[in-house]
């Protein structure tokens, strides 16, 4: 078990004055979407075109008094406007969508909306990204693992431990607030309330939904705070009985697997991908 530790006003409080505890929560699954050697960076974008989000994490050791924690590598990853993921660009979001690579940004298929901060001194790390698409089944959300004992090599961050794998929420409101922009007007179909879908099980911040502000016209900043464990190993990606992968929902029921075949070149995507899985532990790109 890990923990979130919220605001102050909503860190529960032990039996003596001023004892603060941290709220307990698991990790969740990775997802079949996860890949090794994200650039360490803080802005994500690569010119991705969508609203302005700002995303700031900050992390506590849960088991030191919730003490801010410092060089922790915060590893983030999340679909784009219209619900691709980089390095899996046959992985159909579901309704109709533009054809993966479409947008013209220029970013690359590998590597974009994915990437490595370290904590700061005030156990603080921040992304510059913009605001998630859908895909089918999901709401829109964002992935992320904190790190610890590892380090910065070759771009990227390796070695050490994944202390937390947990994913982060939005209120429907700013969905469908974004949703209404383009260019994520560009992928129809029926998005997936937050009370629908099937991770996000109704804790508030302890189950990762987000604090935000702002606005879709000026952009938007989305905060969280998180309580880990930095001597726990938690990869979400645990398997069902014999070996079998779990699904990304509340329960370890349905169906996994691999993304869903190529899309025809230059044609909208119409078919629905996989369940969120740990099926799909982390690979590496393709070149």
């Amino acid at each position: 078990m890990l923990s979130s530790c919220s605001s102050p006003s909503q860190v529960s409080r032990g039996p003596g004055p001023g004892d603060g505890l941290c709220v307990l929560n698991p990790s969740v699954t990775v997802g079949p979407y996860h890949l090794a050697g994200a650039p360490f960076r803080r802005d994500i974008t690569e010119g991705k075109k969508g609203v302005p989000l700002t995303l700031r994490l900050t992390v506590r050791d849960e088991p030191h008094a919730c003490a801010l924690l410092k060089d922790a590598a915060v590893e983030v990853w999340h679909c784009d406007a219209w619900g691709y993921y980089s390095g899996y660009p046959t992985a159909r979001p579901g309704g109709t969508a533009p054809a993966a690579g479409s947008d013209n940004s220029g970013a690359n298929p590998r590597t974009y909306l994915r990437g490595f901060q370290t904590t700061d001194a005030g156990g603080t790390a921040e992304f510059a990204t913009v605001f998630p698409g859908w895909y089918a089944r999901r709401a829109p959300h964002i992935h992320v693992r904190v790190h610890t004992g590892g380090r910065a090599t070759g771009g990227t961050y390796a070695g050490g431990r994944v202390n937390w794998t947990g994913q982060l929420f939005f209120a429907d409101r700013y969905s469908d607030e974004v949703g209404a922009r383009a260019p994520y007007t560009r992928h129809t179909g029926t998005r997936t309330r937050l009370a629908q879908d099937p991770v996000y099980v109704g804790g508030g911040t302890r189950d990762g939904l987000m604090h935000v502000t702002g606005d879709a016209d000026k952009g938007l900043l989305a905060t969280l705070t998180v309580g880990i464990d930095p001597t726990r190993e938690n990869t979400g990606e645990s398997t069902g009985g014999g070996g079998s992968p779990l699904p990304e929902s509340r329960s370890s029921g349905g169906t996994s697997g691999a993304p869903q075949p190529g899309v025809p070149s230059g044609g909208a995507t119409t078919s629905t991908p996989p369940p969120d899985s740990a099926a799909s532990a982390s690979r590496t790109p393709t070149p």
